[in-house]
């Protein structure tokens, strides 16, 4: 069996909410490309989620039901950031307390 450590996290999750991983040889397989396509689509999303949200803040029209949709969207982009941060090795950083 291949250490925890040399499994690659993908970019979705199992049943459950629970996280898959990916034991592979670096070869590049069909699941690794695959993974590597949904991690730099999740990403592209972001960054255009950010964007978005800078007008929105900017906008001085404040829509209640607009603001709480860009707050669903960005926590759901972040929540994808980090997965794609923490597969490929870069752990989130601990919050400091006061």
């Amino acid at each position: 069996m291949t250490a925890r450590d040399e499994l690659r996290l993908l970019p979705w999750a199992g049943p459950d909410g629970k996280p898959c991983y990916l034991s592979t040889d670096g070869q590049g397989g069909y699941v690794s490309r695959l993974a590597d396509h949904i991690e730099a689509f999740q990403l592209g999303m972001a960054s255009q989620l950010l964007e978005h949200s800078s007008q929105v803040l900017d906008d001085e029209t404040e829509d209640p039901e607009e603001l709480n949709l860009l707050a669903t969207q960005l926590t759901s982009a972040l929540r994808d950031v980090l997965r794609v941060a923490t597969s490929r090795g870069r752990s989130p950083v601990e919050p400091q307390r006061p």
